[in-house]
C-alpha cells in the first residue's frame, strides 16, 4: 500500500515513539525518529547541543533536518520532539509535506507517564515532583494552538497503544 508520510506529534510522554514503532511495524513502511536523525547526523546528544550551542542553533538545524526528511519524499513514520511543531513554521511544513497526527493526552495522563521517567528527560529532570503537573500544564497550554493544527487528533487516555494504531489506521 502507498501511504503518505505521517508524522506524529505531540507532548513529551503522549505515546510518539511507542505508537510510531507499532504504525511503522503494522503498516511495513519505515520509521525514524527526528531526534535521534539529528543526534547521528550532528554526532552530539540533544542534550548536549543545548547544552554547547544553544536553542537557537537547535531549532535551526531540527527545521533543517525536517526538511531534509521530508523532502525524500518516501513512505515514512516520522516522530518529531514535542517542541518542533512550535518553531520556525515546522507545523506548516509538516502539514504541507505529510499527514499530520496529534497524539492528545490529558495533562493527568502526561503527569503518570512522565513522573515514572523523570531523570531520562532532560527538560523535566530538574523540576520538583510537586511542580511538575503545573509545568505540564503550563507548557502544554503553550503548545497546544501549534499541536491543534494537526490533519488528525487521536486522544490518548485510556487507549492501549495498539487501540492508538488501530484508531490511527482507520483514519488515514
Amino acid at each position: 500500500m502507498n501511504y503518505k508520510n505521517i508524522v506524529l506529534i505531540g507532548y513529551m510522554g503522549s505515546g510518539k515513539s511507542t505508537v510510531a514503532k507499532l504504525l511503522s511495524e503494522d503498516l511495513s513502511i519505515g520509521l525514524t525518529d527526528l531526534d535521534d536523525f539529528i543526534e547521528r547526523s550532528e554526532k552530539s546528544t540533544i542534550t548536549d547541543i543545548f547544552k554547547n550551542k544553544g536553542e537557537i542553533y537547535f531549532r535551526k538545524q531540527e527545521h533543517k533536518y525536517l526538511q531534509q526528511l521530508l523532502n525524500f519524499d518516501k513512505n515514512m513514520i516520522l516522530s518529531v520532539g514535542g517542541g518542533t511543531p512550535c518553531y520556525s513554521g515546522n507545523i506548516d511544513l509538516i502539514n504541507k509535506l505529510a499527514t499530520s497526527v496529534y497524539l492528545r493526552s490529558s495533562v493527568q495522563n502526561l503527569f503518570n507517564r512522565l513522573i515514572k521517567e523523570k531523570s531520562e528527560r532532560p527538560l523535566i529532570a530538574h523540576i520538583a515532583d510537586k511542580d511538575l503537573k503545573e509545568f505540564i500544564a503550563k507548557h502544554l497550554f503553550e503548545r497546544k494552538s501549534y499541536y491543534e493544527k494537526a490533519d488528525l487528533i487521536v486522544d490518548t487516555d485510556d487507549k492501549t497503544p495498539q487501540e492508538i494504531v488501530i484508531e490511527l489506521k482507520s483514519l488515514i
